[in-house]
């Protein structure tokens, strides 16, 4: 018998271990009838036994062993099999097992009553391997946006509630700032309050914006015209404000004029300063620069100190990759969320600009942003 006709014949006898393996996979203390169980096993067998009886070319049985098969309809019983395993509080590895299990248990029965006969054996193994690692590419793209979707959301939220206390603190602390004499231990107090919260208020921005980032179209950006010049001051006059032990030089070369966002912009300069100083030498400058090229306005932060890695610099944007549990084992844990330099990355691509960076001992670090002036 053909494999695809076995599954069809005997979908009650695998149904039946699909369902005493799901339920050992279950988180504890929760236990589900056999229809939960089952889930959309059946209708995953179907549509594996139909896509059997499919004649496909050389080209169609690669694109399909890579999860790239043809789909019939909006979603697949693979797909909505995901969205229902997560819901029921199962992981991504819980859920791969469930495609192993299902994978060996139809081999196995099928290869016990297949008796002597191999005419078959290496097309139909062949053709049933490529339909589960379709369905189970299916699978784990599906739960896995799920997944992201659920913490960007949660993270907006998160960021969103943040705001109202934050902001209560933040007017206590003023209070107690104008109402406590100059110098006294309540005004230093009620200082070291209020900046702490406005830290926090732009980490809650921060952690907005990247939200933005993922579940729309990047981060919008307001334009008019401004003088990127008098901005780039502005904010290096204050990184010099808040950072009296540090020097932060700024030399411009002529007036650069354009439309721009000026707020998403001046978040830029203010992150990359701010890293600098962070991550430079204390005994050394943060140089900044401004330049125009053509209709490009291109700005220069650099610092001394201890050089990115090379295997960082790719990923530096990235905080996702920066937080792995990979880049903690190689480096040992982080401070912070490092999503200032990823939302610098988004608001400079939304102007239709470039950001760099290039680090080595001798030279130092230098991140360049590119901006075109229209």
């Amino acid at each position: 018998m053909r494999l695809a006709q076995f599954i069809l014949t005997h979908r009650i006898t695998i149904l039946d271990a699909w369902d005493t393996f799901a339920s050992s996979l279950m988180p504890g203390n929760r236990e589900m009838g056999p229809k939960e169980l089952r889930d959309h096993a059946e209708e995953m067998l179907l549509e594996i036994a139909v896509d059997m009886g499919t004649s496909q070319s050389a080209q169609e049985s690669a694109d399909k062993s890579r999860g790239y098969g043809p789909k019939c309809g909006s979603d697949t019983a693979s797909e909505v099999h995901a969205g229902a395993r997560l819901r029921s509080g199962l992981s991504v590895v819980q859920l791969v097992a469930e495609y192993r299990a299902l994978r060996a248990s139809v081999l196995l029965l099928w290869s016990q009553s297949r008796g002597n006969d191999d005419e078959f054996l290496a097309e139909d193994t062949l053709r049933f391997n490529e339909a589960i690692d379709q369905g189970l590419a299916e699978s784990v793209a599906r739960y896995s946006q799920a997944v992201n979707e659920s913490q960007d959301v949660f993270l907006g939220v998160l960021g969103h509630d943040l705001r109202t206390p934050l902001g209560a603190i933040l007017l206590s602390a003023e209070f107690f700032l104008n109402a406590s004499e100059q110098g006294s231990r309540q005004a230093r107090v009620a200082e070291g309050i209020s900046t702490s919260v406005r830290r926090a208020e732009r980490i809650v921005e921060d952690l907005l914006d990247f939200v933005r980032a993922r579940v729309g179209n990047g981060i919008p950006v307001d334009r008019v015209d401004g003088d990127l010049n008098a901005l780039c001051e502005s904010i290096v006059h204050e990184a010099s404000l808040a950072h009296p032990d540090r020097a932060v030089v700024f030399e411009p070369d002529g007036s650069i004029v354009g439309k721009f966002d000026n707020a998403r912009l001046g978040q830029v300069f203010s992150n990359l300063i701010e890293n600098a100083i962070k991550h430079g030498s204390p005994g050394s400058p943060v140089v900044v620069t401004q330049r125009r090229e053509g209709e490009l306005a291109v700005f220069s932060i650099h610092n001394q100190g201890d050089p990115i890695a090379a295997e960082d610099l790719a990923r530096i944007f990235n905080p996702m990759v920066r937080h792995s549990q990979f880049a903690k084992a190689e480096r040992g844990p982080r401070a912070g969320l490092g999503l200032g330099l990823f939302v610098a990355q988004e608001i400079v691509t939304a102007h239709g600009g470039t950001i760099d960076v290039a680090s080595s001992e001798e030279s130092g670090t230098m991140f360049s942003v590119s901006l075109p002036l229209q």
